[in-house]
């Protein structure tokens, strides 16, 4: 039990935050002690409270992680699967998670793909018809697809944002041509943060999507108060050729256990699973306990979106007042342009023992900076007024 404890649970999970600022409270360092504690008396491990912990000497806000963490139910789940820990994950238990996503999303298991497959499909979409076909997409983005498509023949257009940082619907428009293979879409978009207007972004979906697949990546949308109406579920719902990607990796704060699931059409869903995609045994079945948990503890999700809510709102107010143009964010990190060479700012923070995002061109001197806990936050905000007061 103590092997599995250091060797399996603590080397997962990962750096867990402090009681008072966190949703779900255990420290890696309280955790290989109390998985010690346990191993010697033989009790449960997590039957002890947390203690206080301080702020790392380098503050992580550059992968828009989840800085208040996973629900309290998942540790718990993961401690429960740690005995079957040398085994596969069964289709049983992939299956029942189907099952719970489906029935989440409202509709049917045979439309859930699970697995973090962006990757997979870019190359399963490439590979499909002759050579050369397109691949719409916004610029900058997240490109995990694109580029596995370009691997296979695939051919990426780049489509620049609107002068308000959002997805460009009319220019997409315009670039869909019968050379179009899929069209590619993040909303709310990364790097930017920006939401795309709910009635022109399912206009857009409803017509594009009869001229070629498109996928929405929606791995921030729960972020925003309406994402069920910003979805676009529904119109996967209602048969459009349309495909949802969601993770748990962002507000469900399992970025150390990667997994999330597609929502597509049956007939497509089916032929991604017979190419590979979403096998069980593939999957972890650490992973699929730590999601489904996680999927469940609804409360929790909601707690952490008000909690980045209220956090953003602040962030905003202090670029305002430090005159730093940015864009009207609704994920947990902001984006703003520094007046310089994003490296700069980079360095300076660096210095300062804080990590932020990588620079996102064409935006050289714009900065992303995902919101952590409220004592990071308060420390990046002091040390953003300490570099621009001179402005």
């Amino acid at each position: 039990m103590a092997y599995l404890c250091k060797k399996g649970l603590a080397g997962t999970m990962g750096t867990l935050r402090n009681k008072e600022e966190t949703l779900s409270s255990i420290s890696r360092r309280s955790l290989l002690k109390q998985c010690g504690i346990a191993a010697a008396a033989n009790l449960p491990v997590m039957s002890f409270a947390a203690p206080a912990s301080h702020i790392p000497a380098t503050i992580h806000v550059n992968l828009n992680e989840n800085a208040f963490g996973p629900s309290p139910t998942v540790v718990p789940a993961i401690t429960r699967e740690l005995p079957r820990l040398a085994r596969y994950a069964t289709a049983d238990l992939a299956n029942e998670f189907t099952a719970q996503i489906a029935a989440y999303e409202r509709v049917p298991p045979e439309q859930v793909v699970l697995g973090e497959i962006l990757g997979g499909l870019g190359l399963y979409l490439g590979s499909q018809g002759a050579p050369g076909g397109e691949f719409l997409y916004s610029v900058p983005g997240y490109l995990a697809l694109i580029n596995a498509a370009s691997h296979v023949g695939g051919v990426g257009v780049p489509v620049p944002l609107n002068s308000h940082f959002e997805n460009d619907l009319p220019a997409l428009r315009e670039k869909v041509s019968p050379r179009t293979r899929a069209i590619y879409l993040i909303n709310p978009h990364n790097p930017t943060g920006t939401a795309s207007d709910p009635v022109a972004f399912r206009a857009f979906l409803e017509e594009a999507s009869r001229q070629a697949p498109v996928i929405v990546d929606e791995a921030y949308l729960e972020y925003t108060r309406d994402f069920e109406a910003r979805s676009a579920v529904s119109l996967v719902r209602d048969g459009a050729n349309i495909l949802v990607f969601r993770t748990f990796d962002k507000i469900h704060g399992l970025a150390g256990m990667p997994i999330g699931y597609t929502l597509a059409p049956a007939k497509l869903a089916a032929i991604l699973r017979r190419n590979g995609l979403g096998d069980a045994e593939g999957l972890g079945r650490l992973n699929l306990v730590a999601a489904a948990a996680a999927l469940n503890d609804q409360e929790h999700v909601g707690r952490v979106r008000d909690t980045v809510s209220r956090e953003r709102a602040i962030w905003l107010q202090v670029l305002d007042e430090l005159k730093l143009r940015h864009t009207r964010s609704e994920t947990n990190f902001i984006f703003f342009d520094t007046g310089a060479p994003q490296a700069n700012l980079a360095g300076s923070l660096g210095e300062r023992g804080i990590e932020i995002a990588r620079a996102f061109p064409p935006y050289d001197t714009w900065a992303r900076i995902t919101i952590g806990l409220p004592s990071e936050n308060r420390r990046v905000r002091q040390a953003l007024r300490e570099i621009f007061s001179h402005r």
